[in-house]
């Protein structure tokens, strides 16, 4: 099952928490009417019309007309259009009651829990696709693209764990070579190794 994020109320004043979102609005769609927290039923209903995304859903208007929200004492939480009367835009019914179920499934812990593990996937996709180049292949054919993708994951795991914080805890010591056992039983130096001479 996908636990892809339904985006969050796009209007205004949900962005910003505050005035009357969309979702303040009572939709009747069988009446074609949209009544406002004030009490004022809408004159105009129009569509659905498409919109400029083809993946997004289609669009129904809702529309007040000035006589009624010109005297509202509210109107400057419910619109700062120039003719002060607002437009309420919504989808169709089956798509909206859709939106309504998922966005309270995204409240719940569960679905957090699930949406969890698809976060970090598609954060670590996005890392590679944007962060190292990966949608393009610096060679050609399969088995030398695989390679690539095989070394900067390489690369990747090196540079996190590099950005780790050190442990508390002392590493445990390296257990001795037989050949170090064999010089520290006849009490002869070990010879140091060609890194701690710098060579």
């Amino acid at each position: 099952m996908k636990s892809s994020a339904l985006p969050s109320n796009p209007t205004r004043q949900h962005r910003q928490n505050e005035g009357f979102a969309r979702d303040d609005f009572y939709i009747d769609y069988d009446r074609q009417q949209v009544t406002c927290p004030q009490g004022q039923v809408s004159q105009g209903w129009h569509g659905p019309y498409p919109t400029s995304s083809p993946t997004a859903a289609p669009l129904i208007v809702a529309r007040f007309t000035k006589s009624q929200c010109r005297p509202c004492p509210v109107r400057s939480r419910c619109t700062s259009t120039a003719d002060s009367a607002r437009t309420v835009g919504f989808p169709p019914r089956e798509l909206r009651d859709l939106q309504l179920r998922v966005r309270t499934e995204q409240q719940t812990p569960e679905w957090k829990t699930r949406y969890a593990v698809r976060s970090g996937v598609e954060g670590t996709v996005n890392e590679f696709a944007h962060g190292y180049g990966m949608r393009h292949c610096r060679y050609r054919g399969q088995g030398k693209a695989h390679v690539q993708h095989v070394l900067t994951a390489i690369a990747v795991n090196i540079e996190r764990l590099s950005g780790l914080p050190p442990t508390q805890e002392a590493p445990t010591p390296r257990r001795p070579t037989a050949f170090q056992n064999y010089l520290d039983q006849r009490e002869l130096p070990r010879p140091k190794s060609w890194r701690t001479l710098g060579i």
